[in-house]
């Protein structure tokens, strides 16, 4: 009797990850394992494609276009995740207390999340138009040079970086403001009655127990960032500065759905994949080093 109950119990329990497990085995799992297997062949017209073993790895060694966008991938992460974490924890703390006109603050600084990446895009790109955009025409009042922010090779990844530091601090400030929900309000009134300033609050009291979420943010800001594409497409189209600014992602929808190249556009793909697996495995791992629950 034991038993027969036992295996309902399995029997319903497997039931009702079916649907779960079903989605993730047709919708991630196989197309993995079809990635892997695509990455080694050579497509032609009309889809056609044949093996060709690891000659697309070989190539992906050689490719220095592929080193470039690699370095530029880097860079815009390195420098992204740790500013738009840092302002955005600020911000946060500020969001927290309680001030008048709150919820207008709150709105205003999340408006960029609701708003399309490419509306946002479109919109920069015009603030940094070279001879009608408003960034150069207050640069103008300062008696300074226009600046070529997208088509200067040297200048164009950084306007990006700008750009994307921008737009992601209304995700990470609500995501923080929840976890600074989370403390208890008895820690900062023990440490005002011990005399503990407003600094010192934050880097002994806030900062240690906002950990967690802080982990939480960088790994989902780092993987957002080793794949960006949207702003470098929206942002940077037939521009000069583009081969030199290219990111991984725009460099597999190059190869993908510019010239065709579907096998190695898909040994680009998992590239960057092994790339940001190791780079959670590493977070995971690091994270007891400085993570502390409550």
């Amino acid at each position: 009797m034991n038993s027969r109950i036992r295996r309902n119990d399995y029997f319903w329990a497997y039931m009702m990850i079916a649907p779960t497990s079903i989605g993730l085995l047709i919708f991630y799992i196989w197309p993995l394992f079809q990635s892997v297997y695509f990455s080694m062949t050579k497509w032609g017209d009309f889809g056609k494609y044949e093996w060709t073993g690891l000659d697309n790895y070989k190539r992906l060694i050689e490719d220095s276009e592929l080193w470039l966008a690699l370095k530029n991938t880097v860079v815009y992460t390195v420098l992204t995740v740790p500013a738009s974490i840092i302002i955005s924890t600020v911000i946060a703390v500020l969001l927290a207390r309680k001030v008048k006109g709150l919820p207008v603050y709150r709105m205003l600084y999340f408006l960029p999340v609701v708003t399309m990446p490419s509306a946002i895009a479109m919109v920069w790109r015009w603030l940094y138009h070279a001879d009608f955009g408003i960034i150069n025409y207050m640069l103008g009042f300062l008696s300074m040079d226009k600046i070529r922010w997208l088509t200067d090779p040297d200048l164009a990844l950084y306007s990006v970086i700008i750009v994307a530091v921008w737009s992601s601090i209304g995700t990470n400030m609500i995501l923080l403001l929840s976890g600074l929900q989370g403390i208890s309000s008895q820690y900062y009134e023990a440490a005002s009655i011990d005399g503990a300033s407003a600094f010192s609050q934050f880097t002994k009291i806030t900062v240690p127990l906002l950990t967690p979420t802080l982990f939480f943010v960088s790994v989902m800001s780092l993987i957002s960032a080793f794949q960006v594409f949207d702003l470098i497409f929206m942002m940077l189209p037939q521009s000069a500065a583009l081969e030199s600014a290219q990111t991984v992602v725009y460099l597999y929808y190059k190869y993908a759905f510019m010239t065709g190249d579907k096998g190695y556009a898909t040994t680009i793909a998992m590239l960057l994949f092994v790339i940001i697996m190791l780079v959670t495995y590493v977070q995971l791992k690091l994270q007891k080093n400085w993570v502390h629950y409550q």
